[in-house]
């Protein structure tokens, strides 16, 4: 059985994942590798291949997915299939790389809460009546993780490579997830990912934002598990 290697986005941790986790758990082996410790994203990269598996499924999401992107350039032959959520293959624009030095100055100042309450929360979820507790859950995970990390994490998105190469080149089974209603990567941004690597299946999750696990957690989980076992 193949193993499964979980990295959640910015500022998140195990909880984004924590209706996976429990939907899955009987089916496979699931490591969460943290994406917290250095402000690269190759060198993030290069930390989940030290603490995985030989030989791994993948699934990452926003963050968790660019990064998943890059352990898949660097190594193609120890990943057996991937799943990229609610992602981008992309660089960073120029315009949300210079909204990105504020923020780390105000998150160094104290103000991660209002950071993550005022510019970046509103924009992760659909409508309905779990986008309350998700949001709240989001803070809680942000706030544990704190300002450190978020500093680092930024740095990471603000220099991250173009990996639409390395998804042309993909030859593995790829599950490419999002919800329908994601303002951060939204559907045509999926598309193109799926129409780059030639194994791919698109799924768009109804109902749910940029944080599909956790505001449609049931869809998402059958869309994980036809991935992983089919």
């Amino acid at each position: 059985m193949t193993p499964l290697v979980l990295l959640p986005g910015m500022m998140c941790d195990a909880r984004l994942f924590g209706p996976q986790i429990a939907a899955l758990s009987g089916t496979a082996t699931i490591h969460l590798a943290p994406i917290t410790a250095t402000d690269s994203v190759q060198a993030l990269a290069r930390d989940v291949l030290a603490y995985a598996p030989p030989r791994f499924a993948l699934a990452g999401l926003s963050m968790g997915g660019i990064v998943a992107m890059e352990v898949l350039r660097q190594a193609p032959d120890r990943v057996a299939k991937i799943a990229l959520m609610d992602t981008n293959p992309l660089a960073e624009r120029a315009e949300v790389k210079a909204r990105r030095l504020p923020q780390i100055k105000a998150v160094a100042e104290g103000r991660l809460r209002s950071v993550m309450r005022d510019e970046m929360k509103p924009n992760y979820l659909a409508g309905g009546p779990n986008r309350e507790p998700v949001l709240d859950l989001c803070m809680e995970m942000a706030l544990s993780l704190g300002p450190d990390v978020f500093a680092r994490q930024s740095r990471a998105l603000m220099d991250r490579p173009d990996q639409c190469d390395t998804l042309r080149g993909a030859r593995l089974p790829a599950l490419v997830l999002c919800g329908r209603d994601d303002a951060l990567c939204p559907v045509e941004r999926h598309e193109l990912m799926a129409s780059l690597i030639p194994d791919a299946h698109l799924h768009i999750v109804e109902g749910a934002g940029h944080l599909p696990t956790l505001e449609q957690p049931e869809a998402t989980s059958r869309a994980l598990r036809l991935w992983l076992h089919g």
